[in-house]
């Protein structure tokens, strides 16, 4: 099963307390489509992303640089079969996200630097990634975890999502470990809000009615930050 997807769309991140978080929870789950993969106070997202040998895509995004991508790889399931491998590329306000589904058999190949796998599938967006991470050195750097509440607006393709209790390995890269050892990287929560185009009023309204301040901080900055204090 080797699928692809292609989004294009604005995407703004904010930080936000738990008070404000439980708020937010509460009335979203009364005006918004929850995810169908909501269950309880959320479900697992864990990434494990790849940098260059001398970490470019880190040093770009805490450069602030407009321009600049990270490659990941993501579970929802540590026993899953498929994975997505996914580049996300910043262009001003924009994000465009290139997602590949793969099976697990590769995503391991991926994992030994054996990124010429991708070639086998036949595919141009996996000969893309295959470019970019043989061309540039592209190794594993750092697992990240966290719980997401995520709800969708089907109109306008909007999805709020509250992400909680991040967490983070630089040591470990089984993404597949059930029992994965993590250090936990911050108790804040993230608000993240994507939308094309435009963001639709009702919306705009929940957002601006919590006490939030906009952050550009990324997950995976945030979980490699302490190897360069």
């Amino acid at each position: 099963m080797i699928n692809q997807n292609i989004v294009t769309r604005v995407e703004k991140k904010y930080e936000i307390n738990e008070f404000a978080a439980m708020n937010l929870k509460n009335t979203l789950s009364k005006t918004l489509t929850q995810d169908p993969h909501n269950t309880g106070d959320g479900y697992m997202v864990r990434s494990l992303y790849f940098d260059t040998l001398y970490n470019n895509d880190y040093f770009d995004k805490e450069n602030g640089l407009e321009c600049r991508r990270k490659i990941r790889l993501r579970i929802y399931d540590p026993e899953a079969k498929f994975l997505k491998l996914e580049l996300k590329q910043k262009d001003g306000e924009y994000q465009h996200k290139y997602s590949l589904t793969i099976p697990k058999e590769i995503a391991q190949e991926l994992l030994k630097g054996n990124y010429g796998v991708l070639k086998e599938l036949n595919n141009d967006l996996a000969d893309r990634f295959c470019n970019i991470m043989q061309t540039d050195l592209y190794m594993p750097k750092c697992i990240v975890e966290y719980k997401r509440l995520a709800y969708i607006v089907k109109e306008n393709n909007t999805r709020v999502t509250i992400d909680s209790d991040l967490k983070s390995s630089e040591s470990n890269m089984d993404i597949f470990n059930p029992s994965l050892s993590l250090n936990t990287v911050t108790n804040k929560t993230i608000l993240e809000v994507k939308y094309n185009n435009f963001l639709l009023s009702y919306v705009k309204d929940i957002i601006d009615s919590v006490n939030r301040s906009q952050t550009s901080a990324s997950k995976y900055c945030m979980s490699r930050y302490i190897s360069y204090l």
